[in-house]
């Protein structure tokens, strides 16, 4: 299936790691994320999706020598989140050969930065939006601002955002289903490409999720479900 599906690893105290609904409390241990990495690899994947859990919560990189030994590890394009605040730490992780740098908290409170991150390259920055009953969640999800998540995303399309990825937080690592509704909606309201995560817990969660390419749904993010086995990366990839 050319439509991309995105694995998932999530990093904390060096450990590929899932969280439930974003709880720091709630938390599922899968070992060496470089070894991880190299195993979606092998079952196909074009991109990963890395996220400095670490990082999220203070707001500052956490586990960067880390993502650059993946990257150095696994040659396939790679698109990293959490922490990322500053115009050095976009730097200095493009550098280090990430194709994406993902802004979260630091879109919604600095629109300077964001402006100054896409004139580097627009092409290699996406916004993340995380929603939480419809409002956009800050700071490793412990936030909940009053900014509705289908306004911010239209305001920064307007500036130049081009990829988003839309999470519903009440789906992420519940294994319950993703919101297509939400996720569609807001791909059309941006009219930007969006990539879909949280919930993603069947094949099925994937086919229904790429009926809405035409509206600008480009992938998924994908990871309690390929941990515990419920989506095969292999045979999606044969799909």
């Amino acid at each position: 299936m050319s439509w991309t599906i995105y694995p998932a690893i999530d990093l904390r105290g060096g450990q590929c790691v899932r969280l439930f609904q974003g709880d720091y409390g709630q938390e599922t241990t899968y070992g060496d994320p470089i070894e991880m990495a190299r195993r979606w690899k092998k079952e196909g994947a074009a991109w990963l999706h890395l996220v400095d859990l670490d990082g999220a919560k203070v707001g500052a990189p956490v586990q960067m020598e880390l993502i650059g030994e993946i990257a150095k590890n696994v040659e396939i394009p790679i698109q990293v989140g959490g922490g990322i605040r500053t115009l050095d730490t976009i730097e200095d992780y493009l550098n280090l050969g990430i194709n994406r740098v993902i802004l979260g908290t630091a879109a919604l409170e600095n629109e300077e930065l964001l402006k100054q991150a896409l004139s580097l390259n627009p092409e290699a920055i996406a916004v993340g939006i995380d929603a939480r009953d419809g409002f956009v969640a800050t700071r490793g999800w412990l936030d909940t601002s009053q900014v509705l998540a289908v306004e911010l995303g239209q305001r920064l399309a307007e500036l130049g955002v081009q990829t988003f990825i839309f999470t519903d937080i009440a789906k992420d690592g519940t294994l319950s289903g993703p919101n297509v509704e939400a996720t569609q909606n807001f791909a059309l309201k941006t009219k930007a490409k969006v990539i879909a995560s949280g919930g993603v817990s069947s094949p099925e969660d994937l086919f229904k999720l790429k009926t809405l390419e035409p509206d600008g749904v480009v992938g998924a993010i994908v990871g309690k479900a390929l941990y515990t086995g419920k989506i095969s990366l292999k045979e999606m990839m044969g799909k």
